[in-house]
């Protein structure tokens, strides 16, 4: 018999995973709006 354990069993269904996977995706999202307007806009605007 396998002794596989489901994620909801597991403790993932805490609050604070919902928060640390909320926190990486803002950080997540504000280091990409940074990269594009650092870098892809510059390149943009200096290659048209």
């Amino acid at each position: 018999m396998s002794k596989f354990v489901s994620l909801s069993d597991a403790g993932f269904n805490h609050p604070s995973w919902l928060t640390a996977v909320g926190t990486l995706a803002g950080y997540g999202l504000v280091l990409l709006v940074l990269f594009v307007a650092l870098f892809v806009l510059p390149y943009l605007l200096f290659t048209l």
